[in-house]
């Protein structure tokens, strides 16, 4: 059943475009026409010495593939698909694998070592392959050393791919055994004991019962910290790597060895190749993770409640930390700014100092201030830029009072430093802290203010200045001014800003026009900015805001013209109309919340719906998306009149709601049908049918993004508010699945935080469901259609209730339920309420609460269940 694939692989990779379609056909027939067939031959080229290199890669490539996808349904049918095989074909394809672990080709070994991970990913868990794990740790005392090499990035990617509970506590010692031994200096090899470090990394959330004993954790911790010093550079930065690890996964076991790896890593960061500095100051920006996530979690007091105590490991090494810190910030490199995803010891050491920061607070303060006073005055860029770094680094964390009367000595400072500072470098950290002192140090809730009558205007100037210098500074200077503008979102009648908004609206228009605007992020920044700038404006800025309409109105038309582009070009014009069409959202927002100017902007709404259908004819997800949200609010603007809009626009809802490939486009069409339900009401009727097939449709399938369902659920009750008693007809399909979907998600105890939150909203969309069927059937003759449902209702409540982890706003809307029950059903629900296990106890619970949504809901809840009950 083999068959000689060779040349057919090699076609598959060659420069002839003809060639290479033909070879990859050839592939694609003989996958169709006999898998097993396929399979096999594949493992056997991979497996054959006699082999080229090439096409042994490609096989292997074809095999991981064959097992494996990113999108879930995809991956599942594989799974399935694999399981179905034969297993005599099965056992001799992972024969051919574990053969191939001994080949003398690094590149063939690797490729093996990756299938046998994916297929050991699908069988362990069917209990499947028993054999494998002893198979691979007797290769462990094999010579050559690359077959141990082998053997252990084989367990490695093992590791990645199987969850702990499929293997038995003696498995995990024999293989955390065998990657500790390869990591050991006496292991002469270092190919050996790189494999063994990254295997490590792989398996440390197998070690559980592992570092829970002191001696065997004692032994990994003192192999992993002799690693660090290896003389090969690769494996010191393995080592490092399996140190933040731990101290994310092991925090609470550190204590003993914090002081060592102290020094380990101050020596490295000092000392010791940028990749392998750069992990050593990862380590500490990781352990500050695990500080704030549990100084958050529980405030300062460890009484019994918190499972993992704060060490204060930052509070204490704070006195040698910082310093460390500072001096990373002057090893700066020359074009850091000009770079996207630029990433260097200085970047990483200031970040590590934000997260200092955020663990100590104010404590900070006193040890970074002499640091930026001696430097930043320097005639060298790199200890000025340095010393601006590390004020900027340090605005989030310490409170206000602590910070105010320093910034307010720096502001001046710095606006001279952003307009004649000489280096670019220096101007660009200079406009970045400028926004982080907006971000965190400007707004209602700060007491003392920073910005005044006297140095706003000073402020304004400086920052516009700044948005004509080059891209990286400009970007950063629309940043700056991005956090100005929403310091003052809750003022009003009058802003500071607003005598300056004209000039701001056209510095911001003229930075779009710019050559350079596409090549950095700055174009982005600049319509960012502009959008925050309108939605923070006040009443008095509205004819400005109002004249800015047909301005964005005519560069979106601009987008639209017909000239030939390349792909390329296309894909910057999709990002240029995703842009305007957001600009334009936050417009019509602005104008569509007061009534005067809501009646001018009236005048725009045909032709702006008109751009939008012709962006939609453009088929691009990014800009779809934007177009959507922006038809959103354009909906709620217009309100009823919006009906005309609907012949036109209905095809490409319906396409939004098909769209599974882009699933955000899907959940945003979801949420506009919302939109317009709201704006519509009756009127949506004709479109009805349509738009709840195709979202039963959505709720079946399995190749939609779960993240689309909970919309999906609450876009139900939209419609059933719009539509009132005229829903009946979808009662039988929409009722059977909220049903269902409210069994799925009530027993989630013990689930992982990603989950729960995924069930909170899950459940959330099925109770707005319900709620606005309830409440578009109330007072119609047709309410006794629903009390059949009446009990599922409250069963869903109570287990809800008797599981204990709805969030707040899922316990908001549930007690809101419990009324819309009593209130639209009347008596038919006082008896089943009244028999219910735990609706009193959630309802007083709700009327205790602190939360004065939850409290006002259980309110009017506790009136509606007594008139029901009295009746």
């Amino acid at each position: 059943m083999a068959m000689e694939v060779t040349q057919v692989l090699l076609n598959a990779q060659s420069i002839d475009g003809n060639v290479r379609k033909h070879a990859e056909e050839s592939l694609k027939q003989f996958q169709e026409q006999n898998l097993p067939g396929f399979l096999f031959s594949l493992s056997g080229e991979l497996a054959n010495d006699e082999k080229p290199v090439d096409s042994r890669k490609l096989a292997g490539l074809i095999l991981k593939n064959a097992l494996d996808a990113k999108e879930q349904h995809r991956k599942l049918e594989l799974v399935q698909r694999w399981l179905s095989l034969d297993s005599n074909v099965k056992g001799q394809i992972k024969a051919f694998l574990l053969k191939t672990l001994a080949s003398p080709v690094p590149d063939a070994r690797s490729t093996a070592s990756q299938v046998i991970a994916k297929i050991a990913g699908i069988e362990l868990p069917q209990r499947q392959w028993p054999e494998l794990i002893g198979s691979l740790l007797a290769n462990i005392h094999q010579l050559p050393a690359h077959v141990k090499q082998a053997t252990l990035e084989t367990l490695g990617y093992l590791c990645e791919e199987v969850s702990p509970d499929v293997v038995d506590q003696d498995h995990v010692n024999k293989i955390l055994t065998a990657v500790v031994q390869g990591m050991n200096a006496s292991e002469g090899n270092n190919d050996v004991r790189l494999a063994a470090t990254r295997a490590l990394y792989n398996a440390l959330g197998f070690a559980q019962a592992n570092f829970s004993n002191d001696m065997e954790r004692d032994y990994i911790m003192r192999v992993v910290c002799e690693s660090t010093l290896s003389p090969e550079v690769k494996i010191r930065q393995a080592a490092f790597e399996c140190l933040v690890s731990i101290s994310s996964t092991y925090y609470e076991k550190l204590a003993p060895y914090i002081q060592d790896i102290f020094n380990i890593t101050a020596k490295a960061v000092r000392e010791d190749d940028e990749p392998v500095a750069l992990q050593a100051i990862e380590f500490w920006s990781s352990i500050c993770d695990e500080e704030i996530d549990i100084l958050e979690e529980y405030g300062g007091d460890f009484t019994g409640d918190s499972d993992i105590p704060c060490f204060y490991f930052i509070k204490q090494a704070l006195p040698a930390l910082v310093p460390m810190l500072l001096e990373t910030l002057l090893k700066q490199e020359e074009d850091q700014d000009q770079d996207e995803g630029a990433w260097n010891i200085a970047m990483a050491g200031g970040t590590c100092l934000g997260l200092v920061a955020r663990t100590v607070g104010d404590d900070i303060v006193q040890l970074v201030m002499p640091f930026i006073e001696e430097n930043i005055t320097k005639p060298d860029w790199r200890q000025r830029e340095a010393a601006t770094y590390a004020f900027g680094s340090i605005l989030e964390g310490p409170s206000p009072d602590k910070l105010t009367p320093l910034v307010n000595v720096a502001l001046n400072f710095m606006l001279t430093a952003l307009t004649k500072d000489p280096n670019n470098h220096v101007k660009d950290t200079t406009a970045w802290t400028l926004g982080r002192i907006f971000e965190f140090l400007h707004g209602s809730t700060v007491d003392t203010p920073i910005i005044t009558q006297a140095n706003c205007q000073q402020i304004v100037t400086v920052l516009l200045q700044s948005m004509k210098d080059v891209a990286n500074v400009a970007e950063k200077a629309c940043g700056a001014l991005y956090f100005l503008a929403q310091g003052y979102e809750e003022v009003s009648p009058s802003s500071p800003l607003t005598p300056y908004f004209q000039e701001i609206v056209q510095a911001l228009l003229t930075v779009t026009h710019r050559e350079d605007a596409g090549e950095s992020r700055l174009r982005t920044a600049a319509y960012e900015t502009l959008n925050e700038v309108v939605r923070c404006s006040t009443d008095e800025t509205a004819p400005m805001v109002l004249q800015l309409v047909p301005v964005i109105m005519m560069e979106l038309h601009n987008t639209l013209e017909g000239q030939k582009l390349s792909s390329d070009e296309r894909e910057k014009q999709g990002e240029l109309q995703g842009l305007l069409c957001g600009c334009l959202q936050v417009i019509i927002q602005k104008l569509g919340s007061s009534e005067p100017t809501k009646y001018v902007f009236m005048q725009y709404a045909d032709q702006i719906m008109g751009l939008f259908l012709r962006v939609f004819a453009c088929r691009s997800a990014t800009v779809h998306e934007e177009a959507m949200l922006a038809i959103g609010a354009l909906a709620y603007a217009t309100g009823p009149d919006f009906a005309k809009y609907m012949p036109e626009f209905y095809k490409y809802l319906e396409m939004g709601l098909q769209n599974f490939e882009e699933y955000q486009v899907c959940a945003v069409t979801v949420g506009v049908v919302g939109d317009i339900c709201r704006a519509l009401e009756d009127k949506i009727l004709p479109y009805c049918d349509g738009i709840m097939t195709q979202l039963l449709k959505d709720l079946s399938s399995n190749q939609l993004h779960r993240s689309v369902k909970p919309p999906i659920f609450s876009s139900f009750g939209d419609i059933a508010l719009a539509i009132g008693e005229n829903f009946e007809k979808y009662l039988m399909y929409a009722m059977p699945m909220l049903q269902s979907a409210a069994e799925l998600s009530a027993h989630t105890a013990d689930a992982d935080d990603e989950i729960t939150e995924y069930t909170n909203s899950l459940r959330n969309g099925i109770l707005e469901a319900y709620s606005g069927i309830l409440q578009g059937f109330k007072n119609s003759p047709k309410t006794q259609l629903l009390i059949p449902y009446a009990p599922h209702i409250l069963q869903f409540l109570d287990s809800m209730y008797m599981e204990k982890d709805m969030d707040d706003v899922v316990m908001k809307t549930a007690i809101g339920v419990l009324g819309d029950l009593a209130d639209t059903l009347g008596s038919n629900a006082g008896s089943l309420i009244q028999q219910s296990l735990s609706s009193k106890d959630f309802l007083n619970e709700c009327l205790s609460s602190d939360d004065h949504m939850i409290k006002e809901s259980a309110e009017w809840a506790k009136l509606a269940i007594s008139r029901a009950i009295s009746v």
